[in-house]
């Protein structure tokens, strides 16, 4: 199999590391590599990633690769944003395993999905966590950057139980929360002593959640192990959104304690780099 992660720019990627692993895990033959495209050249690259077995997709392509897809799964429509795609007999299909990728890390940490959620942000990554928590039968507060809230309000609107949720300003935060869940990029390598909520409100959540992978324990994660309290970071959500493509590309099945190595290898790897 020939599978290739496209964005740009693409710069280093635990993906080829990741989905390597997957291949030799699986007893499939299979190389992944990276593909920087240019934004002005994804139209004729197409023809070529026609050729390709599967591909995933990072940013800035996720909504930009829909016009030459033959069809979308429900994952992927339900976000409007596709990170994997499956080619087979000439159809080329998108998916959204990111959501597959957060739900099975959040069970695997032992998070809930419903409850009264926090979710700081809601770009691209905290829209797809919204949604899910909303499906998932969350009390949802998303806190936002006061300018961004006209946006996040519209996009929160459009979501199935919408009712159950409310936007507002970061420094608006108050009331308690089962979990906090952060997808905003602060305190992410090399600003690692930032955190995106105080002490204070870290105080008023029993557990957390944060998309960030790079570092391995956060700033805001540290906040929460201090008080005690369940800190789970973003490298189980990267790894099993790479599996849920693997399932998706060749039908692929995996033992669990060898995603549990591949979460603690690329652990390992982002703490010695």
């Amino acid at each position: 199999m020939k599978c290739t992660l496209i964005g740009h720019p693409l710069g280093h990627s635990l993906s080829p590391d990741i989905h390597t692993r997957l291949f030799a895990l699986s007893g499939t033959t299979g190389e992944y590599d990276l593909t920087d495209i240019p934004k002005e050249l994804l139209a004729e690259k197409v023809e070529y990633l026609k050729t390709l077995d599967g591909f995933n997709i990072t940013i800035p392509y996720k909504t930009d690769i829909i016009p030459y897809l033959s069809s979308l799964d429900e994952t992927a429509e339900r976000y409007g944003a596709v990170n994997c795609v499956s080619v087979k007999d000439g159809k080329i299909t998108g998916y959204n395993t990111d959501c597959i990728g957060f739900i099975r890390s959040l069970e695997k940490g032992g998070l809930s999905l419903s409850g009264k959620v926090l979710l700081l942000g809601c770009g691209g990554v905290g829209r797809m966590m919204a949604c899910e928590f909303l499906l998932h039968g969350a009390d949802l507060t998303v806190a936002v950057l006061p300018e961004e809230i006209p946006a996040a309000e519209k996009v929160i609107s459009s979501m199935k139980n919408s009712e159950n949720a409310k936007v507002i300003s970061l420094s608006d935060i108050s009331g308690e929360f089962d979990l906090c869940a952060n997808a905003t990029p602060v305190g992410m390598f090399p600003k690692v002593d930032a955190s995106p909520v105080s002490e204070e409100i870290v105080s008023s959540c029993k557990a957390a959640f944060d998309v960030i992978y790079n570092p391995v324990e956060t700033r805001l994660m540290k906040m929460f192990e201090t008080e005690g309290k369940k800190a789970v970071g973003g490298m189980a959500m990267l790894v099993y959104q790479a599996v849920a493509a693997h399932e998706i590309w060749y039908g692929a099945k995996f033992d669990e304690n060898d995603i549990n190595s591949i979460i603690s290898q690329m652990n390992e790897k982002i703490k010695n780099n």
